[in-house]
């Protein structure tokens, strides 16, 4: 039982609308010795794979086939190719080698306010006129979202634990080092039949989110105690009409070692998230 001949319909369809990729269709009548006959052998016996270039918009491809019966016979089949425009570049029939898909999109995200943009846009520190730091004030910053949607054979449930909540610990796609962070990987199984063998693997997104002031803390160099040589003591002011030293009820300056300081306070760096090198572990996107 096999499929013995075909002929290509001279009916052609294709469609074309402004500002959308075109699409074509080829069908063709195939002839089998055996109304048994497999409707993968049917299929697959004008010639045409997935894929393969459609012969006149070599731009458009083979994507979608189906089979059924032709005017009612036994030993007849028509066979419909549906060409379109793959929307991934260089697309491979296999979905493992496949490349990897990139998105991009910006967001906003509140901080700690330490500085503003006074006259010239001199950035300077946040203090009101007698240079007591603000507590609690936010402001909003951009964000550059990543989104990276690939096909691995296994998910690797501890490596992506590791690598979550990880910055870049070197440059990354013009981020200086400690600017990237992976918030967070997704799953999912799937599976498609190539050349006729069954492919499981699972469809594995990663969301990656670039802040331009760096995901290390940063901290104003402030409290409500200070060091005396090795004493801890309590910041103080000066009462005014008892010159007597009184509780701060604010923080104060502070400097490198504890003491008390003058004048705007330093910003302490202190990161609390683990670095990994992105590069790789992510890689870098490729033109889709």
């Amino acid at each position: 039982m096999a499929a013995t001949s075909f002929t290509e319909l001279a009916t052609v369809a294709a469609s074309r609308k402004f500002g959308e990729p075109p699409t074509y269709q080829r069908k063709f009548v195939v002839e089998v010795n055996d109304p048994t006959t497999s409707q993968n052998d049917i299929a697959n016996y004008p010639g045409v794979v997935f894929l393969q270039a459609h012969p006149e918009a070599t731009y458009c491809k083979a994507m979608n086939v189906s089979v059924s019966n032709y005017n009612g016979s036994r030993w007849h089949y028509e066979v419909t190719w549906d060409y379109e425009l793959p929307k991934q570049a260089n697309v491979d029939p296999n979905p493992l080698a496949r490349a990897d898909i990139w998105k991009w999109s910006t967001g906003g995200l509140q901080v700690p306010a330490l500085y503003y943009y006074e006259t010239g846009d001199v950035l300077t520190p946040l203090q009101n006129s007698a240079q007591d730091f603000f507590e609690g004030v936010t402001t909003d910053i951009s964000t550059l979202q990543a989104s990276i949607s690939g096909n691995r054979a296994t998910f690797d449930y501890g490596l992506a634990t590791t690598v979550t909540n990880a910055i870049n610990s070197s440059a990354y796609l013009g981020g200086a080092q400690y600017t990237w962070k992976c918030s967070g990987i997704a799953a999912t199984p799937a599976v498609e039949v190539v050349n006729e063998s069954e492919i499981r693997y699972w469809q594995v997104e990663v969301t990656l989110e670039y802040r331009p002031d760096g995901w290390p803390l940063q901290l104003p160099n402030v409290g409500w105690n200070y060091l005396d040589g090795v004493i801890k003591k309590r910041a103080y002011v000066i009462d005014t009409d008892s010159g007597d030293k009184v509780p701060s009820s604010n923080p104060q300056p502070l400097t490198t070692g504890g003491a008390i300081s003058t004048g705007a306070p330093t910003v302490l760096v202190r990161r609390v998230h683990k670095a990994v090198n992105f590069a790789q572990y992510f890689g870098t996107p490729t033109q889709q």
